[in-house]
């Protein structure tokens, strides 16, 4: 599903009457839902899909300039990276005061939900790309994060 779509289905949801909307097309798969005045933690929106997150990063290509730029002064840890697929807000829990996806010594399987990237105010899902064991967490809770920046350190 590219961006455009995207747009235009959260625009669609803006000006009509539909709280949420939730569409699934191929592996692709988005819900969008429309928040009320007062903000409320029970609202999460996400997209398990691929293609957004490769549109998304097409689109920047000077990001992934600089975010080898600014890893290159600490040394590379050993083991499998997990990097980010996006320019977005990093949370380790689907909502605040929930418990956080995975933790160090935390065994993973593939494609086992690892984090969420706020990008947009869409919530996006990022799946462990090949099991192991969480051997670190190289962001915190809230930072923001660049496109390709490590994330997570697997053994």
């Amino acid at each position: 599903m590219d961006l455009r779509k995207l747009k235009t289905l959260i625009d669609l949801v803006a000006e009509s009457g539909i709280a949420e909307l939730e569409i699934t097309e191929g592996e692709d798969k988005v819900r969008i839902v429309k928040s009320s005045a007062t903000p409320q933690a029970s609202h999460v929106s996400h997209v398990y899909a691929a293609a957004p997150a490769a549109a998304a990063a097409a689109a920047i290509p000077a990001a992934s300039d600089a975010a080898p730029a600014t890893a290159a002064p600490a040394a590379e840890p050993e083991g499998k990276i997990i990097k980010s697929p996006m320019v977005g807000t990093f949370y380790r829990a689907s909502a605040p005061g929930a418990d956080p996806f995975v933790s160090v010594g935390t065994s993973v399987s593939e494609g086992q939900t690892m984090c969420v990237i706020e990008a947009m105010k869409l919530m996006n899902e990022i799946p462990a790309d090949c099991a192991g064991v969480v051997k670190q967490i190289l962001v915190e809770n809230g930072e923001p994060v660049e496109f390709g920046q490590p994330l997570f350190v697997l053994a």
